[in-house]
């Protein structure tokens, strides 16, 4: 038997979600909406892989978007559901169960609004346990597929006339920027349902256990609230195994938006000997020490915290802000196998002009 998700649990998805955007964007309270919506309209329902049969439809429920887009996105909770209900209208048959492509301020809950409407449960995998800059690193190894898939797109600015709902076949690599270049056009952020898969498949090759962590995470961080922004900081290093590698203020930031729709650049922290250098794509990807030797690289998990522990995006980071920086070895993490692919490398080292694929494959 599943766990029924209910009202306490939308804020440990959202608070644990955060720590695991890896400095990514996404709004919290976005996720908050999704997750409240959910348990006030049904019961969703977390279930583990082993309550699936091999042959039941698992897809990937995700929220794409173009992140500096500066129009109006509006993506109402309907619209996740309306794209499992394409993707299922394509497919001709049930999706059992909905898992994620990574975790964030609200991608940790992109599946609870259609497992309470529609019955699809949400199931506890991810494509990636951190947030990351592209499909297909959550796309748990169909990213060079030449298979068919399907890939759904719902959303956009109604007033503007901009709502889009989108149905398309084709292999992953070719259909993803289709539905990037959707979400663009809808006004930067769109609800998507793509990729099923049959359950045997993502148990061997998925993040499992991925919404879990997020849910402990966020639990010990609530948990740690009454006690002040140490005692918060002192539970996610616990909680997550991980490490602060570096506190000091941003001494540095050099963040630009490229027109592939990516934030992309390097972020310092402290000075002198001290400094470490944070490179951004999107998220945080690497941090290297003031002698350029390498500290942390994707898939770890790499995450900016406040002194009151909130874990703060790229866009709201500042010159002067006094920040920790959160270090979790990706040995002790879920790895699917989208972020074992050498595939997925080479235009995020070309983005960022430094070796990435030798820490993360090593």
């Amino acid at each position: 038997m599943g766990r029924i998700l209910a009202e306490k649990d939308v804020e440990a998805a959202v608070r644990g979600g955060s720590v695991y955007a890896a400095g990514g964007g996404g709004w919290s309270d976005h996720g908050r909406m999704l997750g409240y919506a959910a348990v006030s309209i049904g019961k969703p329902e977390l279930i583990t892989i082993d309550e699936l049969g091999d042959d039941d439809w698992v897809a990937t429920a995700a929220a794409i978007g173009a992140p500096a887009s500066t129009t109006a996105w509006e993506m109402q909770g309907v619209d996740y559901v309306k794209a499992v209900q394409l993707l299922q209208d394509a497919l001709g048959e049930k999706v059992s169960a909905l898992m994620i492509g990574q975790n964030g301020k609200s991608s940790t809950l992109n599946g609870w609004l259609p497992s309470a409407i529609l019955g699809t449960k949400v199931l506890d995998a991810v494509g990636d346990v951190r947030a990351h800059p592209t499909g297909d690193m959550g796309s748990i190894g169909m990213a060079n597929s030449p298979d068919q898939m399907i890939q759904t797109a719902v959303g956009g600015n109604r007033a503007e006339n901009r709502y889009i709902e989108l149905v398309i076949r084709g292999a992953t690599a070719k259909v993803s920027p289709v539905l990037r270049t959707a979400s663009d056009m809808s006004g930067g952020f769109i609800a998507s349902c793509r990729n099923p898969l049959r359950a045997s498949y993502v148990r061997r090759n998925a993040a499992l256990g991925g919404i879990s962590l997020a849910l402990k995470l966020g639990e010990a961080i609530i948990e740690a609230d009454a006690r002040g922004g140490h005692a918060i900081i002192d539970a996610i290093v616990s909680t997550t195994g991980g490490s602060i590698i570096a506190e000091g203020e941003i001494s540095s930031k050099s963040v630009v938006y490229t027109n592939e729709a990516f934030d992309v650049g390097t972020i310092t922290v402290g000075r002198g000997d001290r400094a470490v250098t944070l490179h951004v794509m999107n998220e945080y990807m690497a941090v290297d020490d003031a002698g350029g030797n390498r500290l942390a690289t994707f898939p770890d998990i790499i995450s900016t915290l406040s002194p009151d522990g909130e874990p703060m995006s790229v866009g709201q980071l500042q010159i002067g802000m006094p920040v920790f920086l959160l270090h979790v070895q990706k040995t002790i993490i879920p790895l699917s196998s989208s972020v074992k692919d050498p595939s997925v490398y080479p235009i995020v080292e070309k983005a960022l002009g430094i070796s990435i694929a030798d820490y993360a494959l090593g």
